[in-house]
């Protein structure tokens, strides 16, 4: 499927808090999208909407549609679980579970399989190379989990995302906790993995966006403000507010304002 995540008008509020409005986008199959925008704009909120980490309660109201593989989630009898095995997630800080190394990556395949201990143990080393971490614990795979470094508790909780067999992996920023060299290694995993997995990174680091992304969306208080190849985006941006968003200039509600005056003199022949 060349677009296993797409919504239609998809809006979220949180009381009286829009927090998305009428997002109708799709997420390319095998390629990085970069979630970009300042603090606050509905990132997050996105990102949870897609594996249904968001759910329905008083507070939060859902509209429009959310489709993953052709199937709108939010649809009465959806299996949620079954939805959240498609998608392992890199969070903004590593949670590794209160166990061994290696039972952290064997909890899913235990979950998810009936394996006996010989092909366990192959699988937990297949998936700690897959994150990168193997030459480092491979002699320690006994030890708390709590032992290793951050950087190395990220890679850690990526090996045990992998080894559900996701076909999508959600980073919600998942780099900002970790260190430059630490960052990196995440980095140069989500490149390599984009060509087995739909990858979609939250992040408010453009250089880092530059670097990571095939395809972009640029969401200004819940709002779609383009969305497009990183190339165009990055090179020719077609919004103003695109524009002083990748050069740092502070955005607000006068952008808006501005870019409307500007589109309407283009549709009446005004030019800029």
């Amino acid at each position: 499927m060349n677009n296993p995540i797409r919504t239609n008008l998809l809006s979220v509020s949180y009381g009286q808090h829009q927090a998305l409005n009428d997002v109708s986008i799709e997420i390319p199959a095998r390629k990085i999208t970069a979630i970009i925008g300042p603090s606050g704009c509905g990132k997050s909120t996105l990102l949870k909407v897609f594996n249904r980490l968001l759910e329905l309660n008083d507070d939060i109201i859902i509209s429009g549609e959310v489709f993953v593989d052709g199937q709108d989630i939010y649809d009465k009898g959806v299996d949620v679980y079954s939805l959240r095995k498609k998608m392992g997630l890199l969070p903004q800080k590593p949670f590794p579970l209160p166990m061994s190394i290696f039972e952290n990556v064997a909890y899913g395949l235990k979950i998810h399989n009936h394996l006996g201990k010989g092909k366990l143990e192959g699988l937990v080393e297949h998936y700690l190379k897959e994150a990168s971490l193997w030459d480092e614990v491979k002699d320690r795979l006994h030890a708390h989990a709590a032992k290793l470094s951050i950087g190395q508790q990220q890679r850690l909780c990526l090996a045990r995302g992998l080894a559900i067999e996701p076909e999508i992996i959600l980073g919600d920023e998942p780099t900002s906790a970790l260190d430059p060299f630490s960052a990196e290694r995440i980095e140069r995993k989500l490149i390599e993995l984009k060509k087995r997995y739909t990858i979609v990174v939250v992040t408010h680091n453009i250089q880092q966006a530059i670097r990571l992304a095939d395809y972009v969306v640029f969401l200004y208080y819940g709002k779609v403000v383009e969305a497009d190849t990183a190339d165009k985006v990055f090179k020719s941006p077609q919004s103003l507010m695109t524009q002083a968003y990748i050069k740092g200039e502070f955005l607000d509600e006068v952008w808006f304002d501005k870019e409307a005056r500007l589109i309407n003199k283009v549709a009446q022949g005004e030019g800029i």
